[in-house]
């Protein structure tokens, strides 16, 4: 059956196999001349004289019909409105293409094509109002001076970033740790949908492959690799974004970091990135200057309001009083605030909620209040 594949079938079986992955693609292609049909036709003894090729992956080559179904994945694809886009066709993310190793191909879903600068806005999923609001609205900006925003359609900072972007009718491509046939989280399915629509999804891994603790690496790799920079908005020391941040650095990329509150785990990462180097940045302005982009003329050097934030509204005194103790980014329990303020407990829950009609407070998962 081999013998019958073109050059684009064959990329899509390798890319497709599970214990194929990019470095060894790379040394198979190397080894036999950039012919992925010739790897599929190969003996087993020449599979493994490539380095880094062993009996597992040499049978799995070898019987590639066992592992993968062709028909299906085509058919699925065709289904579904996905394309592969193959290394080597003009399609393909350039600055991806440039990186060391680049996936063999992209699943993409979306008739967009990169044809302009990449910013990756990444950050934690757990982020603050404050960090959520700086990513939209830097996403929001940047999509209005012709950039493209890129990160990976996960919960909290991710989604807030492809949001800001379409929002303002611009351009964003998600990149998924699964298969395109998957959405993760399935709460951003609309996101998903909306994505696919005015930008685009992509994913290197074949249908039904879940997401798991290897394949939200490699979909990092590739967020840093489609882009000229990636900004980091809030992250923990260890979170995912500190590994976009370091292959950010591998690839020649510029790194960029938001500082945050010292007392905060969610910006832990920040510090850590502009205490190891990274430009810190705390306006689209900064990140202009450091990619040596100038802003037009005509657009205004601050961040415009936000379209949706609360609306100014006469307080009470005691409002001004409680928003007062969330100065400088606090986050509050009730009694924290009824101590502060010398109000009863009753008191300020009514006022909490009033405030939180008016989108001028939010409560968080962990029962503590944050200023909008």
């Amino acid at each position: 059956m081999a013998q019958s594949l073109n050059h684009r079938q064959a990329l899509l079986i390798l890319n497709g196999l599970p214990v194929v992955g990019p470095v060894m693609l790379r040394r198979l292609l190397d080894a036999f001349e950039q012919d992925p049909i010739a790897i599929l036709l190969a003996d087993r003894q020449k599979l493994l004289q490539v380095q880094g090729v062993g009996d597992k992956a040499a049978s799995v080559l070898s019987n590639w019909s066992d592992h993968f179904d062709l028909h299906r994945e085509v058919e699925r694809m065709k289904a579904s409105g996905i394309r592969f886009i193959a290394q080597t066709d003009e399609p393909f993310p350039p600055m991806l293409r440039e990186t060391y190793d680049p996936p063999i191909g992209l699943y993409w879903k979306g008739d967009y094509n990169i044809d302009r600068p990449c910013v990756a806005i990444v950050g934690t999923r757990r982020g603050t109002l404050y960090g959520l609001g700086v990513a939209k609205r830097f996403a929001a900006e940047l999509s209005r001076l012709g950039f493209c925003i890129v990160s990976g359609m996960a919960r909290g900072t991710d989604t807030a970033a492809h949001e800001g972007a379409l929002d303002v009718g611009g351009k964003t491509v998600a990149v998924l740790g699964c298969g395109l046939d998957i959405v993760y989280p399935p709460e951003n399915l609309e996101l998903f949908k909306r994505i696919a629509v005015a930008g685009a999804v992509a994913s290197e891994f074949p249908f039904g492959r879940r997401a798991d603790r290897q394949t939200f690496p490699m979909r990092n790799r590739v967020v840093a690799g489609m882009c000229e920079a990636v900004v980091v908005v809030e992250s923990d020391a260890a979170g995912g974004s500190m590994i976009t941040a370091r292959f950010a650095g591998e690839q020649g990329r510029q790194i960029m970091a938001v500082p945050g509150r010292i007392d905060q785990a969610s910006t832990a990462g920040c510090h850590q990135l502009i205490r190891d180097g990274a430009t810190m940045v705390t306006s689209v302005d900064d990140i202009l200057d450091e990619l040596r982009y100038a802003r037009p003329t005509q657009m205004e050097a601050e961040l415009s309001p936000d379209p949706e934030g609360p609306e100014t509204e006469a307080l009470s005194d005691l409002e001004e009083a409680v928003l007062g103790c969330f100065k400088g980014g606090e986050l509050c329990q009730p009694d924290q605030i009824s101590q502060q303020t010398g109000h009863s407990a009753a008191e300020v829950s009514g006022c909490l909620m009033g405030l939180e009609i008016k989108r001028l407070v939010a409560k968080r998962a962990d029962g503590r209040f944050e200023a909008r």
